[in-house]
């Protein structure tokens, strides 16, 4: 029964563990119940601007301060101009920390959620987000070692006026 019981704890944390790395994407942990802290995915005919962001190998954005009013809808275009691989990754602090720490373990994850894109070197890509909430959401590079270098950033959420 023991031996039993082992195999069937066993199966389930493979697979537990298969759903999230099986094709080395990433498409969940973050849940998008989560990202009511940090807004939401924004339909790109609602964006009101464009803000260009481009990644490169001195671990930094530029821009790396953006800011916005809330329910305002933007659309990220990210331009990879180093030779190393980089991604933006919008989420509060404690998620990116969280995050991190999977990445440096799995280092090959790609991703493929609307808050964040993985890019080649002299890629492009966007992200189209709708902040829903005042105050601030912080974005990064999660590949090992850049996030501890610096890279990342923070989109400043101001109040949205009544009228």
């Amino acid at each position: 029964m023991t031996s039993i019981r082992s195999s069937a704890m066993l199966a389930l944390a493979l697979l537990a563990s298969s759903s999230v790395f099986a094709t080395g994407n990433h498409a969940g942990g973050h849940g998008h119940d989560a990202d009511a802290d940090i807004g939401k995915p924004g339909i790109a005919a609602k964006a009101t601007r464009t803000v260009n962001v481009d990644m490169n190998d001195t671990m930094r954005f530029t821009p790396a301060d953006i800011s916005v009013k809330q329910n305002e809808t933007v659309r990220f275009v990210i331009k990879n101009s180093g030779a190393l691989k980089h991604e933006l990754v919008l989420g509060t602090e404690k998620e990116l920390r969280e995050h991190y720490e999977v990445m440096k373990k799995n280092p090959e994850m790609e991703h493929a959620d609307p808050n964040m894109v993985t890019l080649a070197p002299g890629k492009s890509g966007e992200i189209v987000w709708q902040f829903t909430r005042a105050g601030k959401v912080d974005f990064a590079c999660l590949q090992p070692g850049h996030y501890d270098a610096g890279m990342k950033g923070a989109v400043s959420v101001s109040k949205a006026t009544s009228k």
